[in-house]
C-alpha cells in the first residue's frame, strides 16, 4: 500500500466513521441483549431438558475407560501418536502452549497490508493445515477404540470347533482387554502400533507353549502374567488360547 492509497483509505474510513453510530451504547447495548438471550435459552433448557450426566462414578470398577471432552479429542490422538514418554510433555503442554502463542503474536510478526486470503498464501495454507489436521485427529480420537475392548471375530477354525471354542476365544479377548495388552500391541483393528510387536497372527509364529512361556517370563517393559496363572488359571488359560487361535 503506497502513500496514495493510504490517504485514500484513511479519507474513506473518516467518512464512514463519521456517518456510522459509537461504540457505546449501541454495539454494547447489542451484545449484551444477545448474551442475555443466549444466557435465558440455556437456563431454560436446563430446567426443561435436564444435564445428562451419566451414571454415578464407581470407584471398584477395574473396566472404566477415561476419556475426554470432544473438543479435546485431537490432543487425545496426538498422545496415541508419539509413542516415547518423554515427548508426552511436549505433546500435552508444547504443541498447544506454541500454537497459543503464535496465534497470539500474529499481529506482531505479520505486519503485511494485505489481508486476502488467495494473496496470502503461506497463512492461509497453513490455517488450512491446522484446521484440517485438528479435523482429523478429533476424527480419528472419537473413532478410536477403548484400550478395554478388542474387536477381532472368531477364525473360521475356531467357529468349525463349536460354541464352547467360540465361547472360549471371546472370553480369552476379554481377558487380554482387560490385562492392557492393546496399550502396546496390535490386534487386528484394536489396539496400538507399539511399542510391542502386533499381535494379530501370532499363532501362526509362536506355537502354544511359546506364548504362554513368554506370558509368564516376557521380556521388560511388559509385565508378567504368572500371578493371573496362579490366581486364576482359567482365564490365563483362555488368554493363551486366544493368541494361539490368531493365525
Amino acid at each position: 500500500m503506497n502513500k496514495q492509497q493510504k490517504e485514500q483509505y484513511l479519507r474513506e474510513y473518516g467518512i464512514l466513521k463519521a456517518e456510522g453510530k459509537p461504540f457505546f451504547p449501541y454495539a454494547v447495548a447489542k451484545d449484551s441483549l444477545m448474551a442475555a438471550i443466549v444466557l435465558v435459552v440455556i437456563i431454560v433448557m436446563s430446567i426443561v431438558l435436564g444435564a445428562e450426566l451419566g451414571p454415578k462414578a464407581d470407584p471398584t470398577t477395574t473396566t472404566y475407560t477415561p476419556r475426554p471432552e470432544w473438543y479435546f479429542f485431537f490432543l487425545f490422538e496426538l498422545l496415541r501418536v508419539i509413542k516415547p514418554p518423554e515427548l508426552v510433555p511436549l505433546a500435552t503442554i508444547g504443541i498447544p502452549t506454541i500454537g497459543m502463542i503464535l496465534l497470539f503474536l500474529l499481529p506482531f510478526y505479520d505486519r503485511g497490508p494485505e489481508r486476502r486470503p488467495e494473496r496470502r498464501p503461506i497463512a492461509t495454507l497453513t490455517g488450512i493445515f491446522v484446521v484440517v489436521a485438528m479435523g482429523y485427529l478429533t476424527y480419528l480420537g472419537a473413532s478410536a477404540e477403548s484400550p478395554t475392548t478388542i474387536s477381532i471375530d472368531p477364525p473360521a477354525n475356531v467357529v468349525a470347533q463349536g460354541d464352547k471354542a467360540v465361547a472360549t476365544f471371546n472370553s480369552g479377548a476379554q481377558v487380554v482387554a482387560q490385562a492392557g495388552c492393546a496399550a502396546c500391541h496390535k490386534l487386528g483393528h484394536s489396539g496400538n502400533d507399539g511399542p510391542g510387536p502386533e499381535l494379530t497372527d501370532i499363532g501362526r509364529r509362536l506355537p502354544r507353549q511359546a506364548i504362554e512361556r513368554t506370558l509368564i517370563n516376557p521380556t521388560a517393559p511388559m509385565p508378567s502374567f504368572a500371578q493371573l496363572q496362579q490366581d486364576a488359571p482359567q482365564q490365563f488359560d483362555e488368554m493363551v488360547t486366544f493368541l494361539a487361535e490368531l493365525k
